[in-house]
């Protein structure tokens, strides 16, 4: 298994989708009315694809995961191009602390860092923050699904690829609990040739992990929560170039 996609509900896919495009620099894949799709490669960490889904109010979602967006050589004026690009301050209880926090055109927030050794080949996504009820058991049941290894960072807990490249998925403890609200941001993790979906299915039960029931029909993926309630995604062994993602 690999983590694949990071998704991200939104209520016009192509004008948020295109925001991020242009904030990241990634790859178009798809542009359709239900959905908008974009590719971030990762060198040796190959890469990640940030997909749109369209939903009928993205605003009644949870912000327990977001992106934090490495500063390059000047942190303001890369403030500055993506608020150029439709981004807008956000006050978000970060009193004078070192990193800029914006909204995308979808108000969910982002963070320009300060730079970080961490950040070192993690390319313009630096890290993906997701608030969580115990961070070392969280890394404990994301790490055997995302494939990624736990590493130091600031957060209590944090996983990235083997090969070092690529963001950091970072541990938080919550403030809160919110599993009864869905996340506006969550992750897909895609299964390799040779996994099996009802095994890792019994893995993610086994780990604390859920198996909520839905209403939307047949899905070509399953829809599961972490111990803290945050939905993933597992999507099927690819058949063909054109399989879709969730």
């Amino acid at each position: 298994m690999h983590l694949e996609n990071i998704v991200i509900d939104a209520v016009d896919p192509g004008r948020l989708g295109r925001f991020w495009q242009e904030a990241l620099g990634t790859e178009q894949l798809t542009d359709v009315a239900e959905g908008f799709e974009t590719r971030l490669h990762l060198g040796e960490a190959g890469f990640l694809d940030l997909c749109f889904p369209r939903v009928p109010d993205a605003a009644a979602g949870a912000h327990r995961l977001h992106l934090d967006l490495h500063p390059g050589e000047d942190q303001d004026a890369a403030a500055d191009r993506l608020r150029a690009l439709g981004a807008r301050d956000l006050d978000h209880g970060q009193g004078d602390a070192p990193w800029i926090v914006l909204a995308d055109p979808e108000d969910n927030p982002f963070c320009v860092l300060e730079p970080r050794p961490e950040q070192e080949g993690a390319g313009p996504v630096a890290s993906l923050p997701l608030y969580v009820a115990d961070p070392a058991a969280a890394a404990d049941f994301w790490g055997p699904l995302s494939g990624w290894v736990p590493v130091a960072a600031s957060a209590p807990a944090a996983l990235r690829h083997p090969s070092l490249a690529g963001p950091v998925l970072e541990l938080w403890p919550q403030p809160r609990p919110e599993a009864s609200r869905k996340n506006r941001i969550h992750l897909d993790i895609r299964l390799d040739p040779g996994d099996d979906m009802d095994q890792v299915a019994r893995e993610v039960l086994a780990r604390g992990g859920a198996e909520p029931a839905h209403d939307w029909g047949q899905l070509p993926w399953r829809i599961f929560t972490d111990p803290a309630g945050n939905e993933f995604c597992v999507l099927p062994v690819p058949t063909s170039d054109g399989d879709e993602h969730a």
